[in-house]
């Protein structure tokens, strides 16, 4: 029998950006009977925005997010290994790239199943892309330590590695991005290069690069919007 093939399906990031995703992602998406998300409610509401039309007692939703035991992937597996094409969503944005997935991706390769990345909007390459940083040598950090000491030492460390020219780029949850924002011009040098991007693709899209020390001189203020923080050597 013939394995069925894993899509990599890239969500939109702004809810009123869909036009960023090429139509032959939603024609391949819309063949698809069987999927694994972060959120099915979530993930229902974005397959019937994309036009997708099958029944959903009818196909296959299964959760595959940060909580899933890695044990349920064998189970996952036999789909594809009885000949079932199937989907892996995000929340937002790529698959597997600061969202789960990775190990299930890796499990399909290992059983010599068919790994397939369709085309979509990555916030943390869309950043890197504008910034006007180094793109030839860059780190992403994911999120930074929450308390303090560890939030500022942290800080300090990537911007060392900024100073040597890689590119340092990180998130915050987006309630605490004016908090986040603080801690940067609080801690790092004047001369630091800070790039803020945030509702990428989005109506308030918002991307900037400036030292530390003209950025204390207007700060943003980007409460609940989804932003992505990178560092460089001036």
């Amino acid at each position: 029998m013939q394995k069925g093939k894993l899509y990599l399906i890239p969500t939109i990031l702004n809810a009123e950006a869909l036009h960023v995703i090429p139509a032959y992602v939603h024609t391949i998406t819309g063949e698809l009977k069987v999927f694994f998300v972060e959120n099915e409610k979530t993930a229902r509401r974005y397959l019937r925005k994309t036009g997708y039309d099958k029944p959903f007692d009818e196909i296959t939703i299964l959760p595959l997010s940060e909580h899933t035991a890695e044990i349920e992937y064998a189970s996952y597996i036999n789909y594809l290994q009885q000949g079932n094409s199937c989907g892996l969503l995000s929340e937002a944005g790529v698959p597997a790239v600061a969202d789960p997935g990775s190990g299930f991706i890796k499990l399909c390769h290992l059983n010599t199943i068919q790994v397939i990345p369709l085309v979509g909007p990555s916030s943390i390459i869309l950043a890197l892309m504008s910034s006007g940083l180094n793109g030839q040598q860059f780190s992403f950090h994911g999120y930074l330590p929450v308390k303090q000491p560890d939030r500022n030492n942290k800080i300090q460390q990537i911007e060392l590695k900024a100073k040597s020219g890689e590119t340092q780029i990180f998130i915050e949850t987006p309630y605490r991005n004016n908090s986040m924002i603080n801690d940067i011009l609080q801690t790092c040098n004047a001369s630091t290069l800070f790039c803020i991007a945030s509702d990428l693709t989005g109506t308030k899209e918002f991307i900037q690069t400036k030292t530390v020390a003209d950025w204390k001189k207007n700060k943003p203020s980007l409460e609940k919007i989804p932003t992505i923080f990178l560092l460089g050597n001036a």
